[in-house]
């Protein structure tokens, strides 16, 4: 399949290349030039305009945040502008319900196609192409892209119909990640000043009740106080907290905890953990509770 594919941070970046490898022709956009090099020396095209990958069926997105997807959606040279009639924009990045909704009103306005599909994972399951993808869209528009997203993960959960029920998955997930991250901090935080190892309770958790991947990876994080280099920078764990709430917000759904968790990010960032990966919440317990390791 010809497809585009437009953002090479940490995750796009290992997307494109499972999709190489599966046999698509695939043209590549980022605004930082040098992130296409490795995917050209795999076999990949670059593109100097937006508008030069969206010359296929199909062009992939995946940025990081509303900002972002807006710069490269919208106006004189978007996706919008320049995809052509019948051909699908599949927006894996991590954004807004309203923003979502307003892609779909303008990819249909200009009789284009649009689905929802963004993904968990970090950036090792990305490359590895064992990513989770929420997609939601058009049955024939899903159709279309499964074969790509298929090439990129190891399992499609189709959600609705609606493509930006699938961001609502996805934002309802990452809370309950940094509620894990958060609720792991306290508990180490607690049984660390009462003299337990955190690498005997991390072990004794994750061969119990809690050996799901989400406290085996982040327990394995706060234990080591390993936040660098950041998979999923803390800045945008605040993002997708507020994206919670305003979400909650539209639907009158209250959600105390995401409240809570946007405070925990707030005074991270205030304290200089902008490099941060997200996890790095967890060891703001320690802290409170005077711990020095």
């Amino acid at each position: 399949m010809k497809v585009g594919f437009i953002g090479l941070g940490q995750m796009g970046s290992g997307m494109a290349a499972n999709l190489v490898r599966a046999g698509h022709s695939v043209t590549v956009f980022n605004r930082s030039r040098e992130k296409t090099k490795p995917l050209v020396d795999l076999g990949a095209t670059a593109a100097a305009e937006i508008a030069e990958a969206c010359g296929g069926e199909v062009v992939i997105s995946m940025l990081a945040d509303d900002h972002a997807v807006e710069n490269v959606a919208y106006g004189e040279g978007g996706i919008v502008a320049s995809l052509a009639a019948g051909a699908l924009h599949v927006s894996c990045s991590t954004i807004g319900v309203a923003q979502s909704r307003h892609l779909a009103r303008a990819h249909a306005v200009a009789g284009q196609r649009y689905v929802a599909a963004p993904v968990f994972g970090r950036p090792e399951a990305a490359a590895a192409a064992k990513l989770f993808i929420m997609a939601a869209g058009g049955r024939d528009d899903l159709d279309t892209c499964m074969p790509l997203l298929d090439a990129m993960g190891q399992r499609v959960f189709v959600m609705s119909d609606q493509p930006e029920a699938a961001n609502l998955v996805k934002l309802s997930g990452n809370f309950l990640i940094a509620a894990v991250i958060e609720s792991l901090g306290e508990a180490m935080a607690l049984v660390a000043k009462g003299g337990v190892d955190r690498h005997a309770y991390l072990e004794m958790l994750t061969s119990t009740l809690f050996g799901a991947p989400v406290y085996r990876t982040y327990g394995g994080f706060i234990a080591d106080h390993k936040h660098e280099p950041a998979g999923f920078a803390a800045p945008l764990g605040l993002k997708d907290i507020r994206l919670a709430l305003a979400a909650g917000e539209e639907l009158r759904v209250p959600m105390p905890v995401a409240s809570l968790l946007r405070d925990r990010f707030l005074t991270l960032l205030a304290h200089g953990g902008d490099h941060l990966d997200w996890s790095a919440i967890g060891q703001l317990a320690g802290k409170d509770a005077g711990s020095k390791s």
